[in-house]
């Protein structure tokens, strides 16, 4: 997510490693890497000469904190004023109300809308959807696949061209549920007609919420569009799609600075679970390389029984084929590897290439080959030589590159878990580092 911003900013406040004090040449060349980092990934220039003023004024006016080194204290003033820059999280409350989407055609409103109802219906809330998108083709058919796999009705009728009106046979048939997310037309900003049919949407469902969903790749036009959304509707509310590709991403995080309503969620993920309650915090943690714990255990709580997998348990010494096997299962489970590793505080350590190449299919062929290992073999890899590779080859069905794969991959992960290992300082505590990286707020 945001990966070359993310690489930026960290290359930027590497410079400060190592000053004792803080003189306006380090500070003017940390706030040109930042204006460079911060402006090819597309955010607002305007944004940017506010956010470079900001960091500029305070890293030479405030008092280097008694404990902190200079590095410390820009790196605590930059995290400061990144998470102002996106605002704060909208607020989400678990009661009876009804939600209207809006966004541009191919933002992934669509799917966005049966990731949402997902969300909500694990959170227990009786949900619905109305599909009011009545000019794309096949728009109801698919929304209503994807309500049909999580058991969330769907309401729509392909026949009927007439946004208003199925919303309000729509309203109707709901009735009876607590949350309702009403599926909007793709739309530019600047098409008067398809304004005015959600301006009329929106009076006719009082809705509680009016959200934009805003693709990651959208650039500098986004904060011209946010702001006639918000303009005609009163967007309360920022989705952001599409965060898992290679888009740059400012041009999302300005139009949230247009709107000043915040970010509710980061869809990172082709999988109707792949929705990811925002939290600013945590967000600017992980592209300056703090992490961010508290995502990272929600995410374990939910997806992942207590027996699944011991977190700490993966930073201790000893690491087995048997414990590899069972912890990317887990992790598996919580979402994409790369997803997960991004929340962990890494600073500038560099994993090794190829560490989250672990797809489902090679995890079956990684099963199959382990079933073939003697119980010694799995808690002892390096007992593994070229006889037993040949004898495991043949019982997997599979050849001995296959196995050497295997243990090359194995190899891999011990050494990144030695690293976090190291990165945590000695034992790896998940409170311990909560309680350390609390302290940047």
């Amino acid at each position: 997510m945001l990966d070359n911003l993310s690489t930026s900013l960290k290359d930027a406040l590497k410079k400060l490693a190592g000053k004792s004090v803080i003189d306006r040449t380090a500070v003017d060349e940390l706030v040109k890497d930042l204006q460079r980092a911060l402006i090819s990934s597309d955010v607002n220039v305007k944004l940017v000469m506010e956010l470079s003023k900001a960091i500029r004024t305070r890293s030479l006016d405030e008092e280097l904190p008694k404990g902190t080194n200079v590095r410390e204290h820009v790196l605590r003033i930059v995290y400061q004023e990144l998470v102002r820059l996106v605002w704060t999280t909208a607020d989400i409350k678990l009661e009876p109300q009804i939600i209207l989407m809006a966004g541009l055609q191919g933002s992934g409103k669509t799917t966005t809308t049966a990731k949402l109802a997902r969300y909500f219906q694990k959170k227990g809330m009786k949900t619905g959807v109305i599909c009011a998108d009545t000019f794309r083709p096949g728009a109801y058919e698919q929304l209503a696949t994807l309500c049909a796999k999580i058991n969330v009705p769907c309401f729509g009728n392909p026949q009927e061209k007439d946004a208003v009106k199925i919303t309000r046979e729509g309203l109707k048939s709901l009735k009876d549920l607590e949350l309702v997310i009403v599926d909007t037309q793709g739309r530019h900003a600047l098409e008067a007609d398809l304004i005015q049919e959600i301006v009329e949407l929106n009076i006719l469902t009082k809705a509680t919420h009016r959200w934009l969903v805003i693709d990651a790749a959208l650039g500098q036009q986004a904060s011209e569009q946010a702001k006639r959304f918000h303009e005609a509707i009163n967007i309360d509310g920022v989705i952001i799609t599409k965060m898992d590709g290679t888009a740059k991403g400012g041009g999302a995080l300005s139009a949230v600075a247009e709107t000043k309503s915040g970010i509710v969620f980061i869809g990172s993920g082709e999988t109707i679970d792949d929705l990811e309650r925002f939290d600013p915090d945590g967000f600017i943690s992980r592209l300056l390389g703090m992490g961010d714990m508290k995502a990272l255990l929600e995410k374990a709580q939910e997806a992942i029984s207590k027996d699944d997998v011991d977190v700490n348990a993966m930073m201790k010494g000893k690491f087995t084929l048997r414990d590899m096997y069972k912890q990317l299962e887990a992790l598996n489970k919580m979402g994409p590897l790369k997803q997960i590793m991004g929340m962990l505080p890494m600073g500038n350590m560099e994993l090794p290439e190829g560490v989250y190449d672990v797809t489902t299919t090679k995890m079956v062929r990684y099963r199959i080959i382990m079933d073939s290992m003697t119980p010694f073999e799995l808690d002892d890899p390096s007992l593994i030589n070229s006889s037993r590779m040949q004898r495991i080859a043949r019982g997997a069905g599979a050849t001995p590159d296959e196995v050497r794969e295997l243990l090359k991959y194995f190899k891999m992960m011990q050494r990144t878990l030695k690293g976090l290992r190291g990165a945590g300082g000695g034992k790896f505590n998940i409170q311990r580092l909560m309680k350390r990286f609390s302290g940047m707020q």
